[in-house]
């Protein structure tokens, strides 16, 4: 994120509840007297908490699992800490004063004005809880008074709903991050279940497109959604943000006539005719394929394994970078059917894709197996309104 590139203007628009100050420009910030150096020697009525975020960003977004822990926390706040959300790209002056450079970051500071602590981008939200508690403790309390059992037991309290709450939502975005989402033991190119391995297969067998999740990888997730769908098993399939079930149930559908498609109405999620979904069921089954195939073949089948195909670091569900994370928010704005290879699994992939397309860098968006570009172009499109054409131009798979 580079927080220095071009800002819009906006007129001043600051908003005030009775939890939180929405800060959307540098004119707001400098009402609320953001800009102002700290006294010398003085001090504020109050601690202040700055929540920096960006439109882009899901997780600081409204929604996102630091607005959701941010405006609870807010709402529970007794008046000793002032709550700021402030529009990071809206706000250069505000965010230069603070270094402020990338998404979400967080200030949490004395009445003296220096930061008592600060988060700087990435996905720990528990931390937000735990030095809003540090600040709080910090303000209400002298080294002789000590908060009550009763009042410990409250904040424990909130701060175990604010992570049941927080952990829900991002539950929630995962499920939906694909139309049809898949959460497995492994990967589909390397199952670590025998179960898993079946529902790829009759995923596959389909020709459908789908997202997946490796539960093995995130033990938070593996045991929260069972309680959060009630269902005690994997693998877990759901198609539109709704729970379809396990192995056994997508069995049944399978047998049923028109199989899966007809069953779920999946057919604007089918490959088009000639595309193969390059999903090795196992290890062996990927060397055959290797040997099969050369490099050059294997990449123009992924890059025409659906309509439109990104390839990035992560998975759409969880990208590992922040570019690849800014590209699959562009296309999930446009709500349209697409399909991600994470090239932090292939390496061969991750190479060769650089010569065969002539592009060095990633995330690389293709659509119908032509190379669109990387985030910059896909931005410069979205602004012009060439991005909506290409990707409605020839209708959704």
């Amino acid at each position: 994120l580079s927080i220095s590139a071009s800002f819009h203007h906006r007129e001043s628009s600051a908003t005030m509840s009775a939890s939180i100050i929405e800060i959307a420009n540098d004119k707001d910030a400098a009402a609320a007297s953001l800009l102002d150096p700290p006294a010398s020697g003085g001090s504020s009525s109050s601690k202040s908490i700055l929540f920096f975020w960006a439109e882009w960003h899901a997780p600081s977004n409204s929604g996102g699992p630091f607005d959701t822990v941010v405006k609870a926390l807010a709402q529970q706040n007794d008046g000793s800490v002032r709550f700021y959300r402030v529009l990071a790209e809206e706000a250069p002056k505000l965010s230069r004063k603070h270094n402020v450079t990338t998404v979400p970051t967080l200030l949490f500071i004395n009445t003296d004005g220096t930061v008592e602590d600060r988060i700087d981008g990435g996905e720990d939200v528990a931390s937000v809880t735990q030095y809003y508690s540090k600040l709080t403790s910090a303000t209400s309390s002298s080294p002789s008074q000590n908060p009550s059992q009763s009042t410990q037991q409250e904040q424990k309290e909130t701060n175990e709903k604010i992570s049941q709450q927080t952990l829900n939502n991002r539950l929630q975005s995962l499920i939906t991050s694909s139309p049809i989402m898949l959460f497995q033991k492994g990967t589909p190119n390397a199952p670590k279940c025998g179960f898993s391995r079946q529902v790829v297969e009759l995923l596959t067998t389909s020709n459908v497109s789908f997202g997946y999740f490796n539960i093995l990888e995130d033990d938070e997730v593996r045991q929260g959604l069972k309680s959060f769908s009630d269902w005690p098993t994997y693998p877990q399939v759901y198609v539109r943000g709704e729970l379809v079930g396990g192995l056994d149930i997508m069995k049944e559908l399978m047998e049923e006539e028109g199989g899966l498609v007809e069953q779920l109405e999946l057919g604007e999620f089918v490959i088009k005719e000639g595309a193969d979904v390059f999903v090795a069921e196992d290890a062996q089954q990927k060397e055959e394929k290797k040997e099969e195939l050369s490099l050059n073949e294997k990449l123009e089948q992924l890059v025409n394994r659906h309509r439109i195909m990104i390839f990035m670091k992560g998975i759409p569900s969880s990208p590992q970078c922040g570019f690849s994370r800014q590209i699959v928010a562009i296309l999930d704005s446009f709500n349209v059917s697409y399909d991600a290879f994470n090239i932090l699994e292939d390496e061969d992939v991750r190479q060769g894709l650089k010569v065969y397309s002539d592009w060095p860098t990633f995330p690389q968006l293709y659509v119908e197996g032509d190379l669109i570009g990387g985030l910059d172009i896909v931005e410069e499109m979205v602004e012009s309104g060439d991005m909506e054409d290409v990707l409605m131009g020839g209708g959704q798979d």
